[in-house]
């Protein structure tokens, strides 16, 4: 989704925002660093963005909305990663040690 004349100006973590709420489906950090436009260098920095976006929303909205996390999941063995204190994508599954691990997806919802 191309950002218009008007949305050019906005910062990175308003065209976050912009794309978590105009999407249908939640969307992985790979999928927003591909619809904005990043180098793969600055992708993980999103990671940070998303933390600070969430408490951003939870604010503006008064605990109306906030961003949802669909956590990450083993491919292997089907764990869940659901104790995550913050968004970010682990390395490898506590319970089998394999590495292919699904991102997690992140998007705004009303509670």
């Amino acid at each position: 989704m191309p950002f218009n004349e008007k949305q050019s100006f906005l910062t990175l973590r308003e065209k976050l925002e912009v794309l978590l709420r105009s999407s249908d489906h939640p969307l992985t950090v790979e999928e927003l660093s591909q619809l904005l436009a990043l180098p793969p260098s600055e992708s993980k920095l999103l990671y940070e963005h998303l933390r600070h976006l969430a408490k951003s929303i939870w604010q503006k909205s008064k605990g109306r909305e906030a961003l949802v996390m669909v956590p990450p999941t083993c491919r292997s063995c089907g764990y869940i990663f659901k104790e995550l204190d913050k968004p970010r994508r682990p390395s490898k599954c506590p319970k089998c040690r394999s590495q292919r691990i699904t991102p997690p997806a992140f998007k705004i919802a009303r509670t």
